[in-house]
């Protein structure tokens, strides 16, 4: 039986959806993809990017020489799911959709990455097929906004060009660019009183940040860039003024210099309302990733062209607002662009996949390889 055959296929990802994986907790998931690159033939390697944020595994990369001249080609999905994400198992109905069986995510993100690399690589090694070299990396903590290869030594990367399979969608879209993500944590010190006595001597640091947030522009900031609060907390007790508050929220642009002058429009609004309130304010930012872009006419765009052309798949390209390794890819020097590998509606329990787009995807992979340099 062919390995791109639907049932192999399906007994692959059936496997590795059942293998617990949420962020920095990858080692089971780790030591199961180090022993099947090892089977086709891969030298592989583990770095320790788990121990800079208390994980147990590190990122796998993976190198097989190939036949042929030229440049390696660079595949790469990473290991590791959001939660709830313990437990999972996958559940193939009749129609070929691929859901949870309970109130987990199912895991294709990105198990169906996954898959259709070792689907793809194992096919061309079966039949004997001569290729280019093919580096493999699999990170760990990219659902943590690419931890995993933040830390990344890529002197290891021989390749030039990359393909990252990590977008949901159907098989044949392909993502150009992506934004620059900062993160934003404001804290406010108020002063606590008592609310029922004293409230006067009080300076309530919930409604210092509540002012704060009023004054943000939420959500289309302009057609490249948004911004939105996504968490605050604070206060005791319902007796007491709230002597703090915090709040968490995030900026994405197209444009870098954007998303740093909405950064400072934000540190601007915090310490000029936190000062007429009487309050202490403390604004903390970090840059998580990098926008990029991607022509279409780089060769490893025309590539991935050619190769849905081949297939028959319809090619789109496009832009995406999500963040993925391939930010750090770029920032790199190696031209990556991310695919598609049939996954819908993550992060969430509904999440599903398709065999068909299983399938395609393998198929769309295994032309990557083959494709010259």
């Amino acid at each position: 039986m062919s390995c791109l055959s639907g049932e192999k296929i399906w007994e692959e990802f059936l496997e590795l959806t059942g293998i617990d994986s949420v962020s920095y907790c990858e080692r089971q998931m780790a030591d199961r993809l180090s022993e099947k690159l090892r089977a086709l033939g891969f030298a592989v390697e583990e770095d320790d990017a788990g121990s800079y944020y208390g994980g147990n595994a590190g990122n796998l990369y993976g190198y097989l020489k190939g036949q042929l001249p030229g440049s390696p080609i660079l595949l790469s999905a990473h290991m590791d799911t959001v939660q709830p994400g313990i437990g999972k198992k996958a559940v193939l109905k009749e129609n070929g959709r691929i859901e949870s069986a309970g109130d987990t995510v199912l895991g294709a993100d990105d198990v169906s990455g996954i898959v259709e690399i070792l689907t793809a690589i194992r096919s061309v090694r079966e039949e004997g097929l001569p290729h280019r070299d093919i580096e493999v990396l699999f990170p760990i903590g990219e659902e943590r906004h690419i931890r995993g290869t933040a830390v990344f030594d890529f002197r290891r990367i021989r390749a030039r060009e990359a393909y990252v399979l990590d977008m949901s969608g159907s098989v044949g879209s392909a993502a150009l660019q992506a934004p620059t993500l900062v993160t934003f944590e404001i804290t406010v010190i108020g002063k606590a009183a008592h609310a029922g006595f004293e409230p006067e001597k009080g300076i309530h640091a919930i409604a210092v940040m509540s002012e704060i947030i009023r004054r943000l522009q939420m959500g289309h900031i302009d057609e490249e860039t948004v911004m939105n609060v996504g968490q605050i907390e604070g206060g005791t007790t319902t007796n007491i003024v709230p002597a703090s508050c915090v709040c968490r929220g995030e900026v994405r642009s197209y444009s870098h210099e954007k998303a740093v002058s909405v950064l400072k429009q934000i540190e601007a609004a915090a310490h000029g309302t936190a000062k007429e309130f009487g309050a202490d304010v403390r604004v903390d930012t970090q840059v998580q990733m990098e926008t990029y872009k991607i022509e279409e006419t780089e060769p490893v765009v025309q590539r991935f062209a050619a190769a849905c052309g081949k297939l028959g798949i319809p090619c789109e390209l496009r832009r995406t607002f999500g963040g993925s390794d391939n930010n750090n890819f770029v920032k790199n020097g190696i031209r990556g662009i991310v695919l598609s590998c049939g996954m819908y509606q993550v992060h969430s329990t509904q999440e599903y996949g398709c065999m068909e787009d299983l399938q395609k995807g393998a198929e769309l992979v295994r032309e990557l390889i083959l494709a010259d340099a």
